[in-house]
């Protein structure tokens, strides 16, 4: 992160591998993301997929994270689309970020 940009960067805790978009796929939930926006802004996101929101939700009977983004399927395609749209619409201006 940290370099120029004109759209948000999504980054992951860990390194990213053809194997990560089974494995998030799978598993249905990724919880290690960042997005960096144009102006710098850091905030964690965090990835379901609705079966495991759902198994999830039946086990906790709540489930409450700041920025939760439910997707279809976890792939990395996936999640940097969602994350650009909701960048322009303007989804980000409502959370504190980490870095301020």
């Amino acid at each position: 992160m940290n370099k120029e940009h004109s759209q948000p960067i999504l980054s992951f805790g860990a390194t990213w591998s053809e194997r990560d978009d089974l494995e998030a796929a799978s598993k249905g939930y990724r919880g290690d993301c960042k997005v960096e926006l144009p102006d710098k802004r850091v905030f964690s996101v965090y990835f379901y997929d609705p079966i495991r929101l759902q198994q999830d939700l039946a086990y906790e009977k709540m489930i409450a994270e700041v920025g939760l983004i439910v997707i279809d399927e976890l792939t990395r395609e996936r999640m940097e689309d969602a994350v650009v749209k909701l960048w322009q619409n303007g989804y980000f201006e409502n959370f504190k970020p980490l870095n301020l």
